[in-house]
């Protein structure tokens, strides 16, 4: 009867580690933070400073998470998911990252890169040839507008450090042309892929030409498409083979699931007059963009704009950060692209033509460097999003920081870069 009853829990216990071992490998890796180098007492300033924008009115709820040395040592959902039905924030929660998909996109096309599918001084044309013989909008004393040929072809590179001469729909010299001619940028229903997209944009001018200067753009949709063309596959399914499955990102979509759609953080916005909005259900329009918070959800879902398109949460974005810390290797061991490969990413790509000195450009996100305007360090790379979402990869000192909230206009608020010095503050060792 004995043996019986010990086989029993014996395979009672095996079946529990054979359903629990997905769950367990999911999961990222634990630390107190005195185990690396960080002080507990320093990291609660971060929640205290959430705390106080929530009490004040201005967030309804945020999710911050900082690693270092491959583990969490800090983790804390606050506030409210969804104020109005007193939902409360959980970790788990999932964000519109919007352009954090931008450094997701940018590594989808550099795995192709390392494959010897193209270099990045190629012209974009020999890809997507209806970007040959590009144009370039010019103006008149008078202010009189003429396209005249550009002086060169977009490359890959001039994509991916928003240097094409592309721009966004709120641009005030070719919005209305984005607009009227049904170009996309992933935060609003559109009925079409992004390769209808695309073409639409190659049949516009550019606002200068390719290689001149920085312009924030739609470069990193067009590279997604590029991704998509060399691939012989849609990005969602790159992504999703190549990036989301290795680095076990099981949260991370174009568009949520029906079953986790509870627990996308709801949307609000800041009204100088009226405070804290819940965004409206109906799309918002400023000048020539027009943009909704609904689109993970509602509408065709064929679009996979690789400059903002996912949604995620902060635990598999962190997982996304610690594989460039790691050198372009999964938790598990398996490489997405060389460890040369992440310098030149994080690498400023600018030059003379930013007069920035303190911020440089990589291949879809940002550089911090000396001298140091606040606190991090030289090297640091960063990007953030337009629902207000950001996070910062410190190679010096072995750390990530996620930061995810949902709030479109912000109002000026500060809050994401105030507990970013924060999460630096925090090292003591």
């Amino acid at each position: 009867m004995l043996v019986r009853r010990t086989r029993r829990a014996l395979f009672a216990l095996l079946i529990t580690a054979i359903l629990t071992a997905p769950l367990l490998a999911q999961s990222l890796p634990v630390a107190k933070p005195d185990a690396v180098g960080l002080s507990q007492e320093r990291l609660d300033r971060i929640g205290a400073a959430v705390q106080r924008a929530i009490d004040e009115k201005r967030i309804a709820g945020a999710v911050t998470l900082v690693m270092r040395r491959g583990q969490v040592a800090w983790l804390k959902g606050q506030g409210m998911l969804d104020r109005e039905a007193g939902t409360p924030m959980p970790p788990d929660a999932l964000f519109r990252i919007c352009s954090m998909t931008k450094p997701i996109t940018s590594l989808a096309a550099m795995m192709l890169y390392e494959e010897g599918r193209f270099l990045l001084n190629d012209p974009v044309s020999k890809y997507l040839p209806e970007f040959k013989n590009p144009k370039v909008l010019m103006k008149t004393a008078s202010g009189q507008t003429y396209t005249a040929p550009a002086a060169h072809e977009i490359t890959i590179k001039n994509l991916m450090t928003h240097t094409s001469g592309l721009t966004y729909h709120w641009n005030a010299d070719l919005g209305a042309m984005y607009k009227d001619a049904g170009v996309a940028h992933g935060l609003l229903q559109y009925d079409g892929a992004i390769g209808d997209s695309v073409k639409k944009l190659a049949a516009l001018p550019l606002l200068f030409n390719p290689g001149d200067r920085f312009e924030y753009s739609l470069g990193i949709d067009v590279l997604g498409r590029l991704v998509e063309v060399v691939s012989g596959k849609p990005l969602d399914q790159f992504f999703r083979e190549r990036i989301f499955e290795p680095l076990s990102m099981n949260d991370t979509y174009f568009y949520v699931p029906p079953e986790k759609v509870k627990r996308l953080a709801t949307a609000y916005m800041w009204d100088d007059e009226k405070g804290l909005l819940r965004f409206p259900d109906k799309s918002k329009e400023e000048g020539h963009f027009i943009y909704s918070a609904d689109y993970p959800y509602k509408g065709p879902r064929k679009l996979f704009a690789g400059g903002a398109g996912l949604c995620s949460t902060a635990g598999d974005y962190a997982r996304f950060c610690q594989s460039f810390l790691d050198g372009g290797k999964t938790a598990g061991g398996k490489r997405l692209i060389s460890r040369k490969t992440v310098e030149l990413m994080s690498h400023d790509q600018l030059g003379k033509i930013s007069s920035d000195t303190a911020f440089g450009i990589g291949f879809g996100v940002g550089g911090v460097k000396a001298p140091l305007e606040e606190l991090g360090s030289p090297g640091m790379f960063y990007w953030g999003g337009f629902f207000y979402t950001g996070f910062f990869i410190d190679p010096k000192e072995d750390m990530v920081f996620v930061f995810m909230a949902q709030l479109h206009p912000t109002g000026n608020l500060n809050l994401d870069s105030l507990v970013q010095v924060l999460a630096s503050q925090a090292i003591v060792d």
